[in-house]
C-alpha cells in the first residue's frame, strides 16, 4: 500500500511555522502538497495566511492535535484519503504549544495514520531572540528534544556570538538533530523534505513510554483569548493600543497575531508577535465575496478577555470621533 510522506512543522509560539510553511509551498520541487494548520484557539488565523494552496488546507482548531483534536487529525487524513486527490505529501503545522511525542504516538498507534502514512521528519523552528526564555516552557524543551531537523531561526535578530552559543545549547538539548540557521525559514527544500530521519527506535530512547496510553496536559496558566469582530479600525488608535499592550503586559503575551479590517484600506493588514516584538504589514486583499472581519488570537498567561475586547473596540473610527 502506497504510504503519503509526512512532515511534522513545530517550534515555540512565534517561531516562524508558516514562514516555512509558505517557504515549501513557494518552493519548486515540494510536489503536491497537502496542508494540516492546527491553531490552539477556536480563531483560525495561520490557515489564512498560507499561500497558492487554499484548495489543500484542512484547520484542526481549538485545541492541539497532541491532545484535545487527536481523533481530527485522523479523521482529517482519512478524508484526504477517501478523497482520491493526487497527493505527493502531507504537511502538518502544528500549535506551538504542541508536545510532540503523542504526536509521534498518533502515527504508531492509530490505524489510519499507520496504513496511509509515514512519518517523515519533526521539523522544529527555534525563535533565536526568544529560545533562552522559552526553553522555561515544557513544550518548548521537548519539540527542541524531539526534533529530527532544528531550524535555528531569527539569527538576523541577535549576535554571531549568541548563535554560536544556541547552536552548542541547542545540540547539548538534541545531540541528533541536523542543525541549520535560517532567516525567515530560507532553507533547501532537500533539507526539510524527505530526509527519511525518523526512527521509532530513536524516539522510544528519548522517551520509554511514548507508547503507553497516557493524557497529555498544557500549563495550567497558560490560555488562549481569540475573538472575531466586524467593523473597520482605525489604523492610529490600533497601533496605539497594540503598542501599549505589548509594552505593558508583553511578559506574559506568549503570542498575538490577527487579521485586521483598516479603514480605508484594499487590503487586510496582517500583524503578529511574541512577547515584547510586533510585526505587522498589508496582506492579501479579501474575495469580492468575502465579508471583512477582524480576528485576533492571543495566547499567554493571566488574560483578561473582557478587557482585551473592549481595548480593541475602542479602535473603532468612532472612538477617533468620540476623543475629538
Amino acid at each position: 500500500m502506497h504510504k503519503i510522506v509526512t512532515t511534522v512543522l513545530t517550534g515555540f509560539l512565534g517561531s516562524g511555522k508558516t514562514t516555512l510553511l509558505n517557504h515549501i509551498l513557494s518552493s519548486a520541487g515540494a510536489g503536491k502538497i497537502a496542508v494540516i494548520v492546527n491553531e490552539f484557539g477556536e480563531v483560525g488565523i495561520d490557515g489564512q495566511l498560507v499561500i497558492d494552496a487554499e484548495e489543500d488546507i484542512l484547520e484542526l482548531n481549538n485545541g492541539c492535535i497532541c491532545c484535545t483534536v487527536r481523533g481530527d487529525l485522523s479523521r482529517a487524513v482519512a478524508n484526504l484519503i477517501a478523497s482520491d486527490r493526487a497527493i505527493d505529501r502531507i504537511v502538518i503545522e502544528t500549535t506551538g504549544l504542541a508536545d510532540p511525542a503523542p504526536v509521534i504516538q498518533s502515527f504508531i498507534l492509530d490505524e489510519t495514520l499507520r496504513l496511509h502514512t509515514e512519518l517523515d521528519a519533526i521539523v522544529t523552528v527555534v525563535d533565536a531572540r526568544h529560545i533562552v526564555a522559552q526553553l522555561h516552557n515544557e513544550q518548548a524543551r521537548e519539540q527542541v528534544a524531539f526534533a529530527h531537523v532544528l531550524l535555528l531561526n531569527k539569527t538576523d535578530l541577535v549576535s554571531e556570538r549568541d548563535v554560536a552559543k544556541l547552536q552548542r545549547l541547542l545540540r547539548s538539548l538534541n545531540p541528533l538533530a541536523r542543525i541549520h540557521q535560517t532567516k525567515n525559514c530560507d532553507i533547501d527544500l532537500a533539507d526539510v523534505l524527505d530526509v527519511r530521519a525518523f526512527d521509532l527506535r530513536n524516539a522510544l530512547k528519548l522517551d520509554p513510554e511514548l507508547l503507553a496510553d497516557s493524557t497529555h496536559e498544557h500549563d495550567a496558566d497558560i490560555a488562549c483569548v481569540s475573538f472575531r469582530e466586524r467593523g473597520a479600525i482605525d489604523a492610529m488608535l490600533f497601533n496605539r493600543w497594540i503598542n501599549q499592550l505589548v509594552q505593558t503586559r508583553g511578559k506574559d503575551l506568549l503570542r498575538v497575531k490577527g487579521i485586521i479590517d483598516l479603514a480605508g484600506e484594499p487590503r487586510r493588514f496582517v500583524f503578529h508577535g511574541v512577547h515584547m516584538t510586533l510585526d505587522g504589514r498589508p496582506g492579501k486583499p479579501g474575495k469580492p465575496d468575502e465579508p471583512r472581519v477582524n480576528e485576533l488570537v492571543f495566547i499567554g498567561r493571566n488574560l483578561d478577555a473582557p478587557a482585551l475586547r473592549a481595548g480593541f473596540v475602542e479602535c473603532r473610527p468612532a472612538a477617533m470621533a468620540a476623543v475629538a
